[in-house]
């Protein structure tokens, strides 16, 4: 009914002015209570949103900027500022030694602004730089650690979220769903091909790389497809949780990558996993197996995959991350018929996002306050 920084006073003109122009002539006052409790109550909650913006001063924080490209979407700005003064990056850049004195923390979203060693090292009271994503290869985390800063990240939140991204990938995978949409739509089409297979997914074994708490979300869902379950990790989940899912741990990856009709990527990124999908392990697959990764696009050599996708190594690939991101439009995997790619979308939900946001937000509120964070990110 109004804007955010309208009056009540405005508010009630806009819904008086909605009322004349709704009801073909005045309402009695029956009609008009519901609309004034409403009203009442949207003047209850703003009065104390801004109590509680304005209970004290606020710690100042620097983040990258708002909107495209990569930049921190809107609504998520506005959460930020609720709670923060915010140096906007273009600002801090204009003068330094105007801000770095009162910075506290720092929101690091889509990577941006990159924290640099040059820059905490500037910040003189910096306290936690806070992460919006779970991965933070992006991060040196020993190195910020090493200046007594926190680093915060957002697990847990988008988890459930991701694991619906990989199994949509892999269904679409297997049923052939993006070149089916192009053929139905397409106006060439004059007959559907009923010799044009797809595979099942369900009663398939799903080989699972990384199993944390994406990577177990996954295997819930499987077990629904009743799928048979193989892990790779580098610790063992207890028999009790992995019993739950009926998954069977593979302290030998390449025992996974023979046995598996579908092979999910859910690891992070980091030393021991870069590159851990080469032309070995490509060849120890199956000619019908489908490689889907969710993860990070370092974590497979694109170009061992492009030559097993090339030569018929293995059926097929579903990538939501790759390396670069985006892809040059000429890269071979955007020429392959048999290849998915979308726009690491993983965790890009609306309700999602907004947890992420609010996760960043309390890690960034503890380490200010000197306080646990609730999601810190240990060496």
């Amino acid at each position: 009914m109004f804007n955010h920084s309208g009056s009540a006073g405005n508010a009630n003109l806009n819904v008086n002015l909605f009322v004349t122009s709704y009801w073909s002539k005045p309402p009695d006052s029956s009609e008009l209570r519901p609309l004034q409790v409403q009203l009442s109550q949207v003047r209850q909650d703003k009065n104390c949103r801004l109590e509680n913006m304005t209970s004290g001063p606020k710690p100042t924080i620097l983040a990258s900027h708002v909107g495209p490209p990569g930049g921190i979407y809107e609504e998520h700005a506005v959460m930020l500022e609720e709670h923060f003064t915010v140096v906007w990056w273009k600002d801090f850049e204009a003068d330094r030694s105007k801000h770095r004195d009162d910075i506290q923390g720092i929101a690091c979203y889509n990577g941006k602004p990159s924290i640099s060693e040059e820059l905490v090292k500037s910040l003189p009271n910096l306290k936690v730089v806070s992460n919006w994503g779970v991965g933070v290869n992006h991060i040196d985390v020993p190195m910020v650690n090493k200046y007594g800063v926190k680093v915060g990240n957002t697990p847990d939140v988008l988890s459930d979220t991701t694991a619906d991204m990989g199994m949509a990938l892999m269904l679409a995978s297997a049923r052939n769903l993006v070149e089916g949409v192009r053929r139905a739509h397409s106006p060439d089409t004059q007959s559907f091909d009923l010799h044009w297979m797809g595979v099942d997914v369900h009663g398939a074994t799903l080989g699972i790389i990384g199993m944390g708490g994406i990577g177990y979300k996954i295997a819930e869902r499987a077990k629904g497809f009743n799928m048979k379950i193989l892990y790779h990790n580098r610790n063992r989940r207890p028999e009790e949780e992995e019993g739950k899912v009926g998954a069977e741990f593979c302290g030998n990856l390449d025992d996974l990558l023979k046995n598996s009709d579908f092979v999910m990527i859910v690891a992070p990124l980091n030393k021991h996993t870069e590159g851990l999908i080469g032309k070995h392990q490509l060849s120890m697959m199956k000619p019908t197996a489908t490689i889907i990764n969710i993860a990070r696009g370092p974590i497979i050599d694109q170009e061992a995959l492009v030559q097993a996708l090339q030569n018929k190594c293995i059926r097929a690939a579903a990538l939501d991350v790759t390396y670069p991101e985006p892809l040059p439009r000429d890269h071979p995997l955007l020429k392959l018929s048999n290849v998915i790619i979308t726009p690491h979308t993983g965790s890009q939900t609306v309700g999602t996002r907004r947890k992420m946001t609010q996760l960043m937000i309390d890690n960034m509120l503890a380490g200010v306050k000197g306080e646990p964070l609730k999601a810190e990110v240990k060496c």
